[in-house]
């Protein structure tokens, strides 16, 4: 059939392939789908995509229904930023949704269904801010590009998970990593393309959408084609794997997903991730007024508070908090390779613990750095947060699959994937709520995160606890030898190539290395290349701080 190729038999690696090439190919995937964070750049242009220069504002009497429709008035900043809700619950639940079909399909099929609904979702938004439709773009991005989103990224986690079983953390720390530099990538990208397509009649935002759309789906075909899976029983040359016993954290059986929500051990991994990313997301989004209003005219060198700064000052000190955003999001990038590195030689549960017990420490510190007057010392513990935020999503695939075994990994990733989906409500409510209440009580605004910060570490205690209450887990929620056997014939595993002739010794330990250096390195200059020049701009923008 034409579509053979798809099949995940037809990926088995055979002799001579490098394990070297399935890292760039999860990371052109993630680069992608990553610039979900970087959605916020289309915000402004869209709420002026009618009157160009400036909003058309609806009239009074126009009902939240009657705008949706609206071809007559632009939309309100607070409807399009539904689509941040949109991507991350349909995140979460298509993963849930579809993890056990993926395991099945292999990493190349789930990898083009990502692309297809990704970027399809992104011409269907097109489509709706051409005609002015913004339901248009919630089904096109939100929700059909949300599918893509969850696919996009456990595509490649259990596949990167056997093919390092020596590393997992790294593995998998390289792939999500990618999905934090997305937009870092995207978002300059995008504004450069608005920036070309802009024009007395267009703010250039469907054009771009069109475009990024072609441009992504070129990247995520070429990821979703390079992966491959490694033969059933090959383990990288010369290493073996750890000895286990009854008290081991690391598992060499297998759990089916079917059985993953009624283990207790799933459970407190969830609220470990739920806490971790509730603390830190809610950290991201109030970044910027936070590092304003706390330190106010002492950002410009003037001891004056953020309410008696000019317009001028004012704007001044917003291109230094735009800096400081940037840096916090290398740190967020940075720290999903470096933690999931660190936790091979830590292990998952103690790498956790330090993001608790550290977390907590600096949550607390933050109003006493404020309180100082310590601009450094401030920046530089939102930052370490940050790192362990984005070392927590990075982090926890290998933990999962040291607890319930790799075979089935990216689907029991998939269903703890909802644990995100429920910090991306809970951590913005609680930061947005807790400050708009303490400035009803006529709180001074450099005052106003202090609580927040203090509710923000007694999230991580909780997550601490949960933690350490992780136990290996019981012999009989493991698959047995007859049921994983069946298992693996349904995700049509073999130790053969394509043909069914069984790989000899010599061969099998030629799987995983060699390949030609030329084709490794471009692998990596398709990815390296985007993802230094999103970095370098970062980096410029965050040199305001120093300066």
């Amino acid at each position: 059939m034409a579509f053979n190729f798809l099949e995940k038999e037809h990926t088995i690696a055979k002799p001579g392939f490098n394990r070297w090439l399935v890292p760039p190919a999860a990371l052109a995937i993630h680069l992608c789908i990553g610039m979900a964070y970087g959605f916020s750049v289309f915000w402004l242009p869209l709420s002026k995509a009618l009157g160009i220069k400036d909003p058309i504002a609806c009239s009074a009497d126009t009902g939240f229904f009657e705008q949706i429709f609206s071809t007559s008035c632009d939309w309100k900043i607070s409807m399009l930023g539904w689509m941040y809700t949109m991507f991350f619950v349909l995140l979460g639940v298509s993963a849930a949704i579809w993890g056990g079909w993926l395991e099945r399909a292999g990493p190349r099929k789930a990898g083009v269904v990502a692309a297809l609904c990704w970027c399809g979702g992104l011409l269907i938004s097109a489509f709706g801010v051409y005609h002015h439709q913004i339901w248009i773009m919630w089904i096109g991005s939100g929700v059909i590009g949300g599918v893509g989103l969850g696919l996009g990224y456990i595509s490649p986690v259990s596949t990167l998970i056997k093919w390092f079983p020596d590393r997992r953390g790294m593995a998998t720390g390289l792939a999500i990593m990618g999905f934090g530099g997305g937009a870092l990538v995207g978002s300059p990208l995008a504004v450069g393309l608005m920036k070309h397509f802009a024009s007395p009649t267009s703010v250039g935002v469907w054009q771009t959408f069109a475009v990024m759309a072609v441009i992504y789906f070129v990247f995520m075909m070429g990821g979703a084609l390079g992966y491959r899976v490694p033969p059933s029983g090959w383990k990288p040359a010369g290493w073996t794997p750890p000895v286990t016993t009854n008290n081991t954290m690391i598992t060499q059986n297998h759990v089916h997903v079917k059985k993953i929500w009624g283990i207790p051990q799933f459970w407190l991994v969830w609220a470990v991730l739920c806490l971790n990313v509730s603390a830190g997301i809610g950290v991201i989004g109030i970044s910027s007024p936070m590092l304003q209003e706390v330190f106010g005219g002492h950002l410009l060198g003037l001891n004056v508070g953020f309410n008696d700064l000019s317009t001028e000052q004012k704007a001044g000190i917003a291109a230094i908090a735009a800096g400081f955003t940037g840096l916090i999001s290398l740190f967020n990038i940075g720290g999903r390779f470096v933690w999931a590195s660190c936790s091979d030689f830590f292990g998952r549960k103690m790498t956790y613990a330090i993001f608790f017990v550290l977390g907590v420490v600096l949550y607390v510190s933050l109003p006493w750095s404020a309180k100082s007057g310590s601009i450094a010392l401030f920046v530089a513990g939102v930052c370490i947060i940050l790192s362990m935020y984005g070392g927590g999503f990075a982090t926890a695939p290998a933990y999962l699959a040291d607890l319930f075994g790799t075979q089935m990994v990216g689907a029991i990733h998939g269903r703890l994937l909802t644990a995100w989906s429920t910090a991306g409500i809970l951590g913005p409510v609680v930061v947005n709520y807790m400050r708009e209440y303490q400035l009803s009580l006529g709180m001074p605004r450099e005052s106003v995160y202090n609580t927040t910060m203090y509710i923000l570490a007694g999230m991580l205690v909780l997550g601490l606890i949960c933690n350490l209450l992780i136990r290996p887990i019981a012999a009989k929620h493991f698959m047995t030898p007859e049921e994983l056997a069946v298992e693996k014939q349904l995700a049509h595993e073999k130790s053969s190539s394509d043909k069914g002739v069984a790989l000899t010794a010599a061969e099998m330990d030629q799987v995983g290395r060699g390949g030609s250096p030329i084709v490794i390195g471009a692998a990596w200059l398709a990815v390296g290349i985007p993802l230094v020049w999103g970095i370098t701009l970062t980096l410029e923008k965050a040199a305001v701080l120093f300066k």
